[in-house]
């Protein structure tokens, strides 16, 4: 399959019912170079297969490795990738806001086809970034996730679902955290503190420095 013209390093994955046009994820294509949206053709019943086949196209559209910007079921869907003969071509991700499943179909009843929440842990370094009153999200289901997809931590405090309806316009703190990413994963890994936060909240929300 031939490359695109335009070199692509960032592929952003938004979740249910996609990314509105003030949403942080549509912010970041216009402010950074070299980022895409996967745009799926059904964005009100998500689909896990139709998803990843889309996913898996357009990575083998691009040339060279890549990171992924997952929001909410796109964090779902990045968790689901880690097992497709592609994977290897993903340098990190950063998932922001992740759902939980059976939280979510929950609230959205006979929506999501994407199966049982994936568990595996991650074949590249990922950083979950979430929110203690997620709606979508228990916090201690937060950490179990993070745990088990062996991702780096942070909460921004309460932030809600971290999208246009909790105040997430144009966040340009979410550069500043893949950027510390790709930092790190060419470095050492992350290394959490006691309690499973790698940032204070005051710094995760600007996103600069680790704590």
């Amino acid at each position: 399959m031939p490359s695109i013209d335009i070199p692509v390093d960032t592929l952003i994955l938004p979740g249910l019912n996609g990314s509105a046009e003030g949403h942080w994820q549509r912010h970041w294509t216009r402010d950074n170079p070299g980022s895409r949206v996967v745009e799926q053709s059904d964005w009100a019943c998500p689909d896990r297969e139709a998803w990843l086949s889309e996913l898996e196209r357009q990575v083998a559209m691009t040339t060279g490795d890549l990171f992924l910007v997952g929001h909410s079921l796109g964090c779902v869907l990045a968790a689901h990738f880690a097992e497709s003969r592609l994977a290897s071509r993903i340098r990190g991700a950063l998932l922001v806001a992740p759902c939980d499943l059976d939280t979510t179909e929950t609230l959205h009843p006979c929506i999501i086809r994407f199966g049982a929440m994936p568990r595996r842990r991650l074949p590249f370094p990922s950083l979950v970034v979430g929110s203690l009153d997620d709606p979508y999200m228990p916090t201690d289901q937060l950490r179990r996730t993070a745990r088990a997809w062996g991702s780096d931590l942070v909460d921004i405090g309460n932030a809600g679902h971290i999208n246009i309806a909790s105040g997430f316009g144009r966040w340009t703190a979410g550069y500043d955290f893949l950027e510390l990413l790709k930092l790190r994963s060419e470095r050492d890994p992350f290394a959490a503190n006691k309690d499973g936060r790698l940032f204070t909240v005051a710094v995760a929300g600007m996103g600069l420095a680790l704590h």
